[in-house]
């Protein structure tokens, strides 16, 4: 059975430095105005002792990608082990998928009048190496695992606030803080 291969991203031990989002940035030499990778708030819903905890997200690499469905010159593809790859040079700057993906993940780049997104790194993890995300990150938040294989309880494939996983099936998979929280997209 082919690998299924995800991120999952521990809300408990990301502190919100953004060290994944410029270790991603630094490595593809990204456009300021474009990140790969986002590191959002957690904001409190309730509870009674006050906590900051953050949610770095990237693309999903969806079982179903809607940005792969839409796109009318097959830019996007899906490896077998679940990664999903945008083709740059395939890429003719029409931006249906960013406005497909219920994530908003694809984004589009105003120099090159293209779209972009993250592919995790499947060059470094077709060497053995990690994606530059992970490494950056100085708490280990963020790992790459086999959803075929991968079995830790308390996991969760979505919070409050993010849109329905039914539409895409996305691979990422968090580890909730302990406190209940709702994500708070609003940058």
């Amino acid at each position: 059975m082919a690998k299924r291969l995800s991120f999952l991203v521990n809300t408990e031990k990301c502190i919100g430095c953004h060290s994944c989002e410029m270790a991603c940035k630094n490595y593809y030499q990204l456009d300021p105005n474009i990140r790969w990778r986002k590191v959002y708030p957690l904001h409190e819903e309730t509870f009674t002792l006050p906590e900051r905890n953050f949610m770095s997200l990237a693309c999903n690499h969806c079982a179903q990608p809607e940005c792969l469905r839409v796109c009318p010159v097959g830019a996007y593809t899906k490896r077998k082990d679940g990664i999903v790859i945008h083709d740059h040079n395939r890429c003719i700057g029409c931006r249906l998928c960013t406005m497909a993906c219920p994530y908003q993940v694809p984004q589009f780049n105003k120099k090159y009048k293209k779209v972009e997104k993250c592919n995790m790194c499947f060059q470094r993890i077709d060497k053995g190496e990690n994606p530059a995300c992970v490494d950056g990150c100085p708490m280990e938040a963020i790992t790459v695992i086999d959803l075929n294989s991968f079995d830790e309880l308390g996991t969760v494939e979505a919070f409050a606030g993010f849109p329905d996983p039914r539409i895409t099936q996305p691979s990422v998979r968090f580890v909730k803080p302990q406190i209940g929280f709702q994500v708070r997209r609003d940058r």
